[in-house]
């Protein structure tokens, strides 16, 4: 470990929308941060797609999956490599989130694929992966994951406080931020029923700049029929699968269906609001659907402070989560924390993770 006690780990992640492999360089000292490099993001293929999709919920070809997802992990973190001009002698340690494919909090049960033994050898690299996993053994729900990484760069704002960072990615969720407090939560599906939708119902991936949802009108009975789920009454710290929640869009057109989805999540995120025990007074936007403006003005429409995206800050959205699995990964070799009672509510601050060598004796 270097003497000065900083590390340089390269963070990987691939989110619940599978659309693709984020990867960044970041530096810490399991505290402090300090972005390097510039961050890639590579879409899967077609059929790695299609078999990482099958995989959701343990169908299809798992193993078959696994090894797809990898090799394009190892692939993207030699073309981070190459992009950033870094010497592969100076970086420490990979962060591997790998894929969740089944995430049932209330059953203590996660599944992440991707085989962090061949990653580190294939790259030369040490690999730090299976990161949830200590996490759910002590009681955690195992997600959401990054938001000590969120507290380490809302340190660095100059922002009343306090701070929100909404996640909204597959899944949203927020980290509220003031001063040493944090509290974490999912508030509901985001872009994976919002994708799905687009796919099935236009030559899209997505809802390039909302236009499709911004054509269309709420049918808000069907976003009150999801609201009636125990799950919004809960207390946080709570979390959930991609596939937790689904809604009746049937007989929709393509906007309608889009324009409804669009508000289950503004409306979600609003109740995730009444949580927290102060208003957030800024909305930091990150993840894939912090691009979509339909999607921000719904929020902004219901949320008091401002909302703004992660570019307005100073971050680069694409790269949050890949860079919080970097920093993550250098707690974990620290032994700090890597999630605490009130972000996932396990019994504990606790820290995680499997060291997987790139080098053994035998080498």
């Amino acid at each position: 470990m270097p003497e000065n006690g900083w590390m340089t780990a390269i963070g990987l992640m691939s989110g619940t929308s599978v659309d693709g492999i984020d990867a960044a360089l970041l530096k810490s000292d399991g505290h402090r941060v300090e972005r390097m490099g510039t961050p890639v993001t590579v879409a899967y293929g077609d059929g790695e797609r299609d078999l990482v999709l099958a995989a959701l919920g343990g169908g299809g070809d798992v193993p078959a999956a696994e090894r797809a997802l990898t090799l394009r992990h190892i692939e993207v973190v030699q073309l981070l490599i190459k992009e950033s001009n870094v010497n592969i002698e100076n970086i420490d340690t990979i962060g591997f989130h790998g894929q969740t494919i089944i995430h049932r909090p209330d059953e203590g049960l996660t599944w992440q694929i991707g085989d962090g033994a061949l990653l580190a050898q294939r790259t030369g690299i040490d690999v730090v992966a299976d990161l949830r996993r200590s996490d759910m053994a002590r009681g955690g729900q195992g997600a959401p994951f990054a938001p000590l990484y969120h507290a380490a760069l809302v340190a660095g704002l100059k922002a009343e406080k306090p701070v929100a960072v909404l996640n909204l990615g597959g899944v949203a969720n927020i980290t509220w931020i003031r001063g040493d407090e944090i509290i974490a939560f999912d508030t509901g599906p985001s872009g994976a029923l919002l994708d799905d939708w687009v796919r099935r119902h236009t030559d899209q991936p997505f809802d390039r700049d909302g236009a499709l949802a911004a054509g269309g009108q709420v049918h808000d009975e069907r976003v009150d029929a999801v609201l009636r789920d125990p799950y919004f009454a809960r207390p946080a710290p709570k979390s959930l699968d991609r596939n937790s929640f689904s809604i009746d869009l049937e007989g929709l057109s393509p906007e309608d269906g889009a324009a409804t989805l669009v508000a289950l999540t503004a409306r979600t995120v609003a109740l995730g609001a009444e949580v927290v025990p102060e208003t957030p007074k800024l909305w930091i936007a990150c993840g894939g659907n912090r691009l979509n403006p339909t999607i921000r003005n719904a929020i902004a429409e219901r949320v008091t402070g401002d909302v703004v995206t992660a570019e307005d800050v100073g971050w680069n959205g694409d790269a949050i989560e890949a860079e919080a699995f970097a920093y993550l990964a250098i707690r974990s070799l620290k032994g700090l924390p890597l999630s605490l009672p009130t972000t996932t509510g396990v019994e504990v601050p606790t820290t995680g993770g499997a060291l997987y060598r790139a080098r053994t004796n035998a080498d």
